[in-house]
């Protein structure tokens, strides 16, 4: 597996988390303030900004609905890849990571030790050259 292919699951929860947010921010822009009810009629050129949120709203909900089952998908791709690695530190750094999707400053803290972020950030690096290595047959 690639770094791109393990970074997948990754980006596709950073954008869901944006979209989330995006949602969030557009429901509270559609809840309905004080209503000024004149019984005048409306005149042209006067929109529903409730409705047009509302169009909004359940496009951006079947996005999230979307995102989510790609997001599924990869997450079991990645994790299964994980479990194939037998090195257990290693295998933590790949579940913090690719997983967890926490940074790698983070992911270095929770390892502990003397590793720090640069530290972290090359295991990850040299066992996925070993492991393509071993793919392409070099090793």
């Amino acid at each position: 597996m690639t770094l791109q292919e393990l970074s997948q699951y990754y980006k596709l929860q950073e954008r869901l988390e944006q979209a989330e947010e995006t949602l969030q921010s557009l429901q509270s822009a559609a809840q309905p303030g004080a209503q000024n009810l004149t019984g005048m009629p409306h005149t042209q050129g006067i929109r529903d900004k409730v409705g047009d949120l509302a169009v909004e709203i359940a496009d951006l909900k079947e996005r999230i609905r979307c995102l989510r089952e790609e997001s599924e998908r990869e997450r079991d791709k990645v994790a299964a890849f994980i479990e194939t690695i037998e090195n257990v530190q290693i295998r933590t750094v790949f579940r913090l990571r690719f997983l967890r999707c926490l940074t790698w400053g983070e992911v270095a803290t929770v390892v502990g030790g003397r590793n720090t972020e640069a530290g972290v950030k090359s295991i990850c690096y040299r066992y996925l050259e070993t492991c393509n290595d071993v793919m392409r047959g070099d090793a």
